[in-house]
């Protein structure tokens, strides 16, 4: 029996927020398995401990994101294949969390990102720069693992 678009939606959604944000520590696992990918030569305790320093995101950014990836998939992708994405089979369900990270780090979605975090900052500080400070936080951090080759602790 084939999944109807709204259940395709719903079992994607719930695949990729419990593997990012079930828990804390799977969040931090998946956080550091995204930057091992996408920062080769940061050290995996280093990786960790940016990992660590990530807070939580509000649900409405996980929302939006997994939405916009939803909507992506839907495009993109032939019902068939669909399908057997959302059949939740350990592998399937590893499948999409790859699939979303590789969304997650396209161009456009770093652009994305990048601004809802920005404006996410501004809303909740009432400061037109913290989005930016927020923004150079981040960016400050990365810049220092991938200089920690020795295992230095970041601060």
């Amino acid at each position: 029996m084939s999944l109807s678009l709204a259940q395709l939606r719903a079992h994607i959604f719930l695949v990729i927020l419990d593997r990012f944000s079930g828990s804390a520590e799977r969040r931090q696992e998946a956080l550091a398995e995204y930057f091992l990918v996408t920062m080769p030569n940061v050290p995996e305790d280093a990786a960790k401990r940016l990992a660590e320093l990530i807070p939580d995101l509000m649900p409405d950014l996980y929302s939006k994101w997994i939405g916009e990836f939803a909507d992506r998939l839907f495009e993109t992708v032939p019902d068939e294949q669909l399908q057997h994405l959302c059949d939740g089979t350990v592998e399937n369900n590893a499948a999409l969390g790859l699939v979303f990270l590789m969304f997650m780090e396209s161009e456009r979605m770093e652009k994305q990102t990048e601004d809802d975090l920005r404006e996410y900052a501004r809303k909740h500080s009432g400061a037109e720069d913290m989005g930016d400070l927020v923004a150079e936080y981040l960016r400050g951090k990365v810049a220092a693992l991938r200089a920690d080759v020795g295992g230095a602790k970041v601060q």
